[in-house]
């Protein structure tokens, strides 16, 4: 909880600062857009119908937040994971799995272009399937879905960069690819939560100083916990996969020893019945 706190010190400064210098612009331009939009104009006016006459002053921050709102949730994740993952990965290790060999099959800039580049499949995936986005029981599922699958290639990455080796991490991935999945989407849909906050409207922009550091916050807390729950899991998987390859590997020097002494012994059956011609 104390380790959340500075992750959260150093988003809530961006925020603030991207707040404070692009808010009104965002918000303006956007506003501008829909007010100029023929598309967007029979619907203000349907709205008017209907004795709706400021929708365009509240759909405008809406807009602006929710297209936020993905840059808050990977720059979280990215805090997270470069912050916090190791602190917490040496905590469980140390704990847990404290005889588990480090073979340190990838480094800092291994993560840092790892991370980016799940980071531009995913926002590129957002883009791809933004119209989607329109249908209610997709917009439900489509961004934990990819939220998911960003967490689960980030997190999996950072917790086994330290223990494993290059192949172990690969044959992890590859044995347990549906359950980190789904551990990833699980974490998706418990980044959705703070998103609350955002959809708060009028009480948003009322009390903006204080929802922002308050859902910052729970971005990162949601995290740190998925952060946990991979070390465990991962570490775990890596320890059984070692055990694996011991008893594999003390099973093929049984079978080894075996076929080098049984020819040993066939000259001394061979001796003790000679053949009929040596005799």
């Amino acid at each position: 909880m104390l380790l959340s706190l500075l992750p959260l010190l150093i988003m809530v400064s961006l925020a603030w600062a991207a707040s404070y210098w692009l808010w009104d612009l965002a918000v303006d331009s956007v506003r501008g857009l829909l007010e100029t939009s023929s598309v967007f104009a029979m619907v203000w006016q349907w709205f008017v119908v209907f004795g709706v006459r400021d929708l365009k002053s509240v759909v405008a921050p809406l807009v602006v937040i929710f297209s936020v709102t993905p840059i808050v949730v990977v720059l979280s994740l990215l805090v997270v994971s470069f912050m916090m993952t190791p602190a917490l990965l040496s905590w469980v290790a140390s704990r847990r799995f404290p005889d588990l060999a480090r073979k340190n099959g990838g480094n800092f800039l291994a993560s840092l272009g790892w991370s980016l580049l799940s980071v531009l499949i995913a926002l590129f995936a957002l883009l791809l399937t933004l119209p989607l986005w329109l249908v209610p029981p997709l917009a439900m599922l489509i961004p934990p879905v990819i939220w998911g699958w960003l967490t689960y290639r980030v997190l999996t990455f950072d917790v086994l960069a330290v223990h494993a080796s290059r192949d172990e991490r690969l044959a992890i991935t590859r044995e347990h690819r549906l359950t980190l999945m789904c551990m990833g989407v699980v974490t998706g849909l418990m980044g959705a939560a703070p998103s609350l906050v955002w959809a708060s409207g009028a009480l948003f922009a009322a009390a903006f100083v204080v929802l922002v550091p308050l859902a910052v916050w729970l971005y990162t807390l949601v995290f740190a916990f998925s952060s946990l729950w991979f070390s465990h899991f991962a570490l775990a998987a890596l320890a059984e996969l070692r055990r694996r390859e011991v008893v594999s590997a003390d099973l093929n020097q049984a079978s080894l020893a075996t076929l080098e002494t049984t020819p040993r012994a066939l000259p001394a059956v061979a001796l003790a019945h000679p053949p009929d011609s040596l005799l």
